[in-house]
């Protein structure tokens, strides 16, 4: 097995999350980054994207992800872990980062940021 590690970074999105009304309303920009670690040898040998993990879904499964309100990033980054493991069960670990840019905290602020992380692997 060779283990390797995918990144979609930096995916941008505007959404509608936030514990505040103005913010389910007004909406605000989002940057997401995914990490996976999975096997990916068979794909660094045949060069074939059936055997490898299909980035375009994680994409999709994000940005669908993204688009259901939640008041907490903590519960908008469980859903897309949750969603993308799912849908991967071969995966070994995933790390997504959510980042709210600008907040509405009261000051200047470039971002506030919720990253979790899951091992999925299981004993082969």
């Amino acid at each position: 097995m060779q283990q390797g590690i995918i990144e979609l970074e930096d995916m941008e999105f505007y959404a509608y999350h936030g514990c505040f009304k103005e913010e389910q309303v007004v909406g605000n920009r989002f940057i997401v980054n995914i990490s996976i670690k999975t096997d990916i040898e068979k794909a660094s040998k045949t060069d074939n994207i059936q055997d490898a993990l299909n980035y375009v879904t994680v994409y999709e499964i994000t940005k669908k992800e993204i688009s259901e309100k939640s008041h907490l990033l903590e519960h908008l980054v469980g859903r897309i872990v949750d969603a993308i493991v799912k849908k991967f069960d071969y995966i070994n670990w995933i790390k997504v980062k959510a980042s709210k840019m600008n907040p509405p905290m009261g000051g200047q602020m470039k971002a506030v940021s919720v990253t979790l992380e899951k091992n999925t692997e299981r004993n082969q």
